[in-house]
């Protein structure tokens, strides 16, 4: 337990430490919080870096973020049926109605088709939109006020000092 929370820390202290605008890094932690709350395992990564480059974030601040993200790895399985839940409610809106989990039983020839992504995946990424949006915006705007603050503290002792 003593190294997870060591691992943990020691990406906050990272995170903590970049040399760019608060804005820049606080546009990261929130790319990175709304790309870790998708179901795209394995391409969450390439995602942040992706989008953090394209609107001009920093991607080490997003890397990050969607690691420290991994503390919710326990609950995954209720989050995923909670986005699920909300997706296919939301799709069902829309008129396009996918089948209950709990009536389909997956074989593993079944994971790799594309019906299989419409009626699962799809679902999992507009759901997932439900949940990534607030979490990014909290942690974009608490992220920015922190840097913001320690900036303002930095600058009133560095004024301190020179007196």
């Amino acid at each position: 337990m003593k190294k997870i929370l060591a691992y943990f820390g020691s990406l906050a202290h990272k995170l903590l430490e970049l040399h760019d605008t608060p804005h820049s890094i606080a546009g990261g932690v929130a790319i990175g919080m709304f790309i870790g709350f998708t179901p795209l395992f394995g391409l969450k990564t390439l995602l942040c870096l992706g989008l953090a480059v394209l609107l001009r974030c920093n991607p080490i601040a997003a890397v990050i973020a969607v690691s420290l993200h991994d503390v919710v790895t326990p609950f995954w399985p209720v989050l995923l049926k909670f986005e699920y839940d909300i997706g296919a409610h939301v799709l069902r809106f829309f008129d396009f109605s996918p089948p209950a989990l709990a009536d389909h039983h997956f074989h593993l020839s079944e994971l790799m088709k594309w019906t299989t992504f419409l009626h699962v995946g799809l679902p999992l990424l507009v759901g997932s939109i439900f949940l990534s949006t607030p979490a990014a915006i909290i942690a974009y705007m608490g992220m920015l006020a922190f840097l913001q603050f320690r900036e303002r503290r930095r600058a009133e002792i560095k004024n301190a000092e020179g007196k």
